[in-house]
């Protein structure tokens, strides 16, 4: 599966308004079997933009994709000086009420797996078990020579130490790890090799136009197989990549349940869309089947 680089999307025919009724997602958590994608919605209280929401990154910033990171070194220089800096800030991000009540669901049994389109591990570090990285995780580092996987914080240790009074102040973090610079801000930045080989390292994350590894769509379309209902938490489902999961189950005839605040391309596929705050939302939603979710207080990343 290829993902397109379909950056903006935009309504064509009329939608269903959105909603404030929680109670179909509450009636589907209480069956338990329910299915969560997530987006970059779910982790804006943590302090990590989204990307097409109110004020979403794509308003002033267009991610890196996979054909330009690979055509040339002075992208990868622009990537990494940019990517560097996000990582720090990425690094602070701590999962918020909508991470921590998804996991709350899971050790409840009401959740039957998670698929996240995100690459900030909140999930997991909220205690969500399983987690399915669609598009991969910020805090892995592949070279593209010999296959080598290692640890983020290794390569930014190095980054670190290569350059020495890096500090520049970004105009914005963006919800890929991205940092807002210029090309000036980047121009003296140096990157580094693999340690094994001396090949190209890329975060191992996908970027647009790469491909999404066949096994991972694979293990995704089986657990909407195996789900009773899917539940979408922050995501515009523009990118096809998400959409394809949502329009399985439906085609299925398995309840969707969207909860995001503005319209998305999965909305005509879907029982109802809840137009309320994730965190809000859920921590609702938990407090109604007497689920208690852990540290419901809210944290922020601040640059």
């Amino acid at each position: 599966m290829r993902m397109r680089p379909t950056l903006s999307w935009t309504p064509t025919e009329d939608l269903p308004p959105g909603t404030t009724d929680l109670e179909p997602v509450a009636d589907v958590l209480s069956t338990g079997g329910v299915l969560v994608l997530s987006g970059a919605g779910i982790s804006t209280e943590s302090g990590i933009p989204d990307y097409r929401g109110e004020g979403g990154s794509l308003r002033r910033h267009t991610p890196m994709t996979y054909q330009d990171f690979t055509a040339g070194a002075e992208a990868r220089r622009r990537y990494w000086a940019r990517s560097h800096l996000g990582w720090r800030t990425f690094g602070r991000a701590r999962p918020n009420a909508g991470h921590r009540a998804v996991a709350a669901f899971g050790r409840h049994g009401l959740v039957s797996g998670v698929i996240t389109q995100n690459v900030d591990g909140l999930h997991q570090a909220a205690g969500t078990e399983g987690v399915v990285e669609l598009h991969g995780s910020l805090d892995r580092v592949l070279c593209l020579s010999c296959g080598a996987c290692t640890p983020r914080h290794e390569l930014a240790q190095r980054l670190e130490a290569a350059n020495p009074g890096f500090e520049p102040v970004p105009a914005a973090i963006n919800p890929d790890g991205d940092a807002d610079l210029s090309d000036a801000q980047a121009r003296h930045f140096r990157v580094l090799p693999c340690t094994a080989c001396g090949g190209i390292l890329k975060p191992d994350v996908v970027f647009f136009g790469e491909t999404v590894p066949p096994q991972r769509v694979e293990r995704c379309r089986k657990l909407v197989d195996e789900a009773t209902s899917l539940l979408v938490l922050g995501s515009s489902l523009t990118v096809m990549s998400g959409l394809r999961f949502v329009r399985q189950a439906a085609q299925a005839g398995k309840p969707v349940l969207i909860v995001n605040q503005d319209p998305t391309r999965g909305d005509l596929h879907a029982h109802s869309r809840v137009a309320l705050p994730l965190g809000t939302a859920l921590t609702t939603v938990a407090d109604r089947l007497g689920i208690p979710v852990d540290g419901r207080a809210t944290a922020s990343v601040k640059p």
